[in-house]
């Protein structure tokens, strides 16, 4: 059974800087991916940031590019989303995910945590 937490969402002054957390338990595929999304009110979850679980190979949205970083602990049972220089267009629902097989397409991500807010005023 696979379980996806995250934590470290919250409040921060413009400028500031977050550090999200999912702790994954269960088996998930190590050919995959995991990555963070985050959702507008009304609005569809976007991909911002991915990592290929094997390789350490990441991925950031042009929007969060040089802002964010993607990282995974040496277990890879944990990774981290370091946030740095937030906007308030940044304020939204963020989630963690895990893929299922080696494409890690959009439909691929299976698994989903419950979300964590982070607002940035």
């Amino acid at each position: 059974h696979v379980q996806l937490v995250e934590s470290g969402g919250g409040s921060v002054q413009a400028g500031g800087s977050l550090r999200l957390s999912c702790a994954v338990t269960g088996h998930i595929d190590k050919d995959g991916c995991m990555g963070w999304f985050r959702q507008y009110p009304g609005k569809e979850r976007e991909r911002i940031a991915t990592i290929r679980i094997s390789t350490g190979t990441t991925y950031h949205h042009d929007s969060v590019k040089g802002r964010f970083a993607i990282s995974q602990d040496n277990a890879k049972t944990t990774m981290f989303l370091q946030m740095y220089s937030l906007k308030p267009d940044d304020t939204a629902t963020y989630y963690c995910a895990a893929s299922v097989g080696e494409y890690c397409r959009l439909s691929d991500y299976k698994f989903w945590g419950q979300g964590t807010q982070v607002t940035v005023s």
